[in-house]
């Protein structure tokens, strides 16, 4: 019988470079000490598809060590940066050609450049782009984090990852120990769910099956926003995990909470996997509410329940060539909210935004400690300024 292969996010570091508006990670960064080694990561499972995130995961200086062990491990690797490195970006794909590589762009220049707070970041995340397609890198392409402030730049985003030939990856405000933010939350949903709409529409008239089914991903994200149910289900932890900087295995990103199911510095992948502790925190995740619907959770579930998102295309292509486009309003909470049936406080209720909870950021407390003295950011810029010198 084969071994069965994983879905996995490997978090580098918790250091950032960024100061987004909507994450608040860059105030909470790990110590490099303590990031994973090496060694942990050569403990890790069989992989189909691996996620090499942060933080800035190139603030890492042994990144291409790190690629280069988990190839051994996985079939596939993404990159999530935010582009800022372009020299280190451009050494590892000089390697690893085979490499996928996300910048995150959130929006137009001016609207990026105030979302993400990193000075020049549209030009420098843009250049970096092109710089990949001009050698002839694939795998690339934007990753945007959809929210009221740069809805209206949703569409021309993806026109213009169209005409760079790239790929183009959505998500909208989530709240968790990971993102260290707890207030995240869209005010203005009808505005942002006719952009979603705008965006299903081109996507779904594209001659790309890929590009269906992801109008099926930004479908979902409408409905996540108004704080439905998640329309496929979630198997966070049995198919899939996140690993942080500490080696501590997690079933996702998402949680309010940091859920630890084992620590692969201390233990093996099977002891881990198979541990008590691990099953009582997937008993948790089976009673999850948080109805999160992030690309790391729902691409695996989109493959394994592949004829509900594969009926939702048919159908809609079907539509296209009667000339009948997507509507939001096929929502029914969609309809609801414009009829008046439901209040924005209702569906505000709904959201996991909590004003008045203790945002836990996962951080170890050698850590915490650090921040006794110094801010995140002084931390970081710090360690940054110092590479340089070398």
């Amino acid at each position: 019988m084969s071994e069965k292969k994983l879905n996995g996010t490997v978090i580098v570091t918790y250091r950032c470079n960024a100061r987004c508006s909507m994450c608040n990670r860059y105030k909470a960064p790990s110590k490099p000490e303590e990031e994973i080694s090496l060694d942990t990561i050569k403990k890790l499972p069989k992989m189909y598809f691996t996620n090499i995130t942060g933080g800035e995961p190139f603030i890492r200086t042994d990144l291409k060590d790190i690629v280069r062990e988990l190839y051994k491990k996985s079939e596939r690797i993404v990159i999530s940066t935010n582009g800022f490195f372009t020299d280190r970006i451009i050494d590892l794909c000089k390697e690893f050609p085979q490499v996928g590589i996300r910048i995150s762009i959130e929006g137009l220049e001016q609207t990026n450049n105030e979302i993400r707070g990193l000075q020049d970041g549209f030009n420098r995340g843009y250049t970096t782009l092109k710089k990949l397609r001009e050698m002839g890198m694939k795998d690339v392409g934007f990753g945007m984090t959809v929210q009221d402030k740069n809805a209206p730049d949703l569409v021309p985003l993806y026109e213009l990852s169209n005409e760079m030939g790239m790929e183009f990856a959505t998500a909208t405000l989530h709240n968790s120990f990971y993102f260290v933010e707890n207030k995240n939350i869209i005010h203005d949903r009808p505005m942002v769910a006719k952009n979603f709409e705008d965006l299903v529409n081109e996507l779904l008239a594209s001659k790309s099956p890929k590009k269906w089914f992801r109008a099926y991903f930004n479908h979902g994200l409408i409905n996540y926003i108004y704080g439905q149910k998640r329309l496929l289900p979630c198997d966070m932890a049995f198919d899939t995990f996140f690993i942080d900087p500490y080696g501590d295995v997690m079933p996702c990103n998402g949680t309010k909470d940091k859920e630890v199911m084992g620590n692969l510095n201390t233990q093996s992948w099977d002891e881990l996997w198979n541990s008590p502790q691990a099953e009582a925190v997937r008993n948790k995740v089976r009673k999850c509410d948080r109805q999160c619907w992030m690309i790391g959770s729902v691409s695996p579930a989109m493959h394994k329940y592949i004829w509900v998102p594969m009926w939702w295309v048919i159908r809609h292509k079907a539509k296209f060539w009667t000339k009948k486009k997507y509507s939001m309003y096929e929502n029914k909470i969609v309809r609801d909210y414009r009829d008046g049936k439901v209040t924005k406080e209702q569906l505000d209720k709904c959201s996991t935004c909590d004003l008045n909870c203790v945002v836990n950021d996962g951080l170890s407390e050698a850590s915490r400690e650090q921040l006794k003295n110094k801010t995140g950011e002084e931390i970081v810029d710090a360690d940054i300024a110092e590479q340089l010198k070398k």
